[in-house]
């Protein structure tokens, strides 16, 4: 590891205090403890430096001890200053903390647009996802990591993971060193019910988290965040609870154990549960009206509901948040796949987490499942014309498929047999990498396409041929799940594991 340049071992022998030379000899000597960190991470951590040599003082520590703790005071404040372009100053967290320009309009250097509620770019091929992770600081999914959870999990990894659907992640290889040590995690995941029907685009996150259940069996909860759709819909509140309840048996159509995973609504849970509520409250304190402008790009002009939910979003990362589960067990670790809009909240997320005394979640983040017209957006539930919607038949597959989806061949069939098509910007190849599980046939599809011994009629029809009988089957399964099944997933209960 990089030595400290600042900071000499002698200086941190002469530390008095255990607390402290551990502190100044982990985050300093043993790398440099401001790489990687986010602004408001980097002021936070100044700010808990100061209250230590303010403590030092008060105590009447050894001056050397002083010193010290000083000296890294002022190197954090070097690192402050070249992260944010501003000086350090004490109550004043940096307007614009994790997230500065990813959430706002794309620049004039072609930055995608990317945040909770919208995502949109001007590549045909959609998002750069290599960019994103690096404006994320996340780190990406390679194959070193895509063969660990084979081993660890001691199943294949599934073809979301294999194709690079879920790209990048936060702390995944701590999370496997911890199952590999017998301790176990839970997931969290979400849905914001806007409407009545779910669209294929809202399964890929449902779709992998079953998968992750199932192999390495563990806990699941499910946020149905119906209140953020109120405060930011033309809804009522009654059909913001309906719309969860009806997701919800698309959800458990999916096929997840009731035995092993917890769905609740917010208008419904928050209200019951004084351990969640504490958790909301404790977040809400420790996050600044300044640092959610700068991570959500709020204004004066937004109602106080909005400023406050991230907190509600960031709850369920939290064990004891869920005491029924987890025996108020605050220590389990969680594990969140989201597609990578979502990233923002657990930024926040993760940031507070060891500031109220519990461990950082961690996270899988996946692609966007691309609008019909093109991957320039991600496919929405309020443009019947960019989706294919759960309750769609297969004629209203087909025609849609036919009819909107975005085409990477030529213009003609002698152009398209002569220079082949491009399945990086053609949709129905597109969707074929989510829901076409066979690696090879999916290969063949690539090459014959972009050969051009594949018609885009063709290709389409492909699509269309996998789509049905998917839906088909979600559609025969949801039709099983009835009301007290429903009710039995949203009641808090304990599940069959023991914490």
């Amino acid at each position: 590891m990089q030595r400290c340049t600042d900071l000499t071992e002698r200086d941190l022998k002469r530390v008095r205090s255990p607390e402290l030379f551990t502190t100044l000899k982990m985050t300093d000597c043993e790398g440099d403890g401001s790489v990687g960190l986010t602004p408001l991470e980097l002021y936070e951590k100044l700010s808990a430096h100061g209250d230590t040599i303010r403590a030092l003082k008060t105590e009447k520590a050894d001056k050397a001890d002083i010193e010290t703790a000083v000296k890294l005071l002022l190197k954090l404040k070097v690192d402050y200053k070249k992260l944010t372009g501003e000086d350090y100053k004490a109550g004043c967290p940096p307007s614009d903390t994790t997230v500065p320009s990813d959430n706002g309009p794309a620049s004039d250097e072609g930055d995608d647009l990317v945040n909770p509620w919208s995502v949109s770019t001007s590549s045909a091929k959609g998002v750069d996802y290599d960019k994103l992770i690096v404006r994320f600081g996340s780190s990406k999914i390679d194959q070193e990591l895509v063969d660990r959870i084979e081993k660890v999990s001691g199943q294949r990894a599934h073809h979301f993971l294999r194709r690079g659907i879920f790209f990048s992640h936060r702390d995944m290889h701590q999370v496997l060193d911890a199952y590999e040590n017998k301790k176990s995690f839970y997931l969290y995941t979400g849905r914001g019910p806007s409407s009545e029907a779910m669209h294929v685009g809202h399964l890929i996150p449902f779709i992998f988290t079953k998968w992750l259940q199932d192999v390495f069996d563990i806990p699941l909860v499910i946020q149905m965040t119906d209140d953020e759709k109120y405060l930011w819909k033309d809804l009522t509140l009654e059909d913001c609870h309906h719309f969860a309840v009806e997701n919800a048996k698309d959800i458990i159509a999916c096929g997840f154990d009731v035995n092993k995973t917890f769905i609740f609504s917010d208008l419904d849970y928050i209200g019951s549960s004084p351990s969640f509520y504490r958790n909301v409250v404790k977040i809400q304190k420790h996050v600044t009206f300044n640092q959610v402008k700068g991570i959500f790009g709020f204004t004066d002009s937004d109602c106080i509901g909005k400023i406050s939910f991230p907190a509600i979003q960031a709850a369920p990362s939290f064990s004891n948040s869920f005491p029924q589960i987890f025996n108020d067990r605050k220590d389990v670790t969680c594990l969140i796949p989201c597609a990578i809009d979502q990233d923002p909240y657990f930024r926040m997320t993760r940031d507070v987490a060891p500031r109220i005394g519990y461990p950082k979640p961690a996270l899988l983040h996946s692609t966007f499942f691309p609008a019909l017209q093109g991957a320039q957006t991600k496919m929405s539930a309020s443009d019947a014309t960019s989706s294919i919607f759960l309750t769609d038949t297969p004629k209203q597959i087909k025609n849609k498929v036919n009819k909107y989806a975005f085409s990477g061949g030529k213009d003609t069939i002698e152009e398209h047999r002569k220079y082949g098509g491009n399945t990086e910007v053609d949709v129905s190849f597109m969707y074929l990498t989510f829901f076409l599980e066979d690696d090879e046939q999916l290969e063949k599809i690539r090459q014959d396409y972009s050969s051009g011994a594949l018609l885009t009629g063709e290709l389409k029809k492909m699509l269309i041929e996998t789509l049905q009988p998917i839906i088909a089957e979600h559609q025969e399964k949801r039709k099983q799940v009835t009301e007290d099944m429903v009710k039995q997933f949203m009641t808090p209960r304990k599940l069959d594991f023991n914490y």
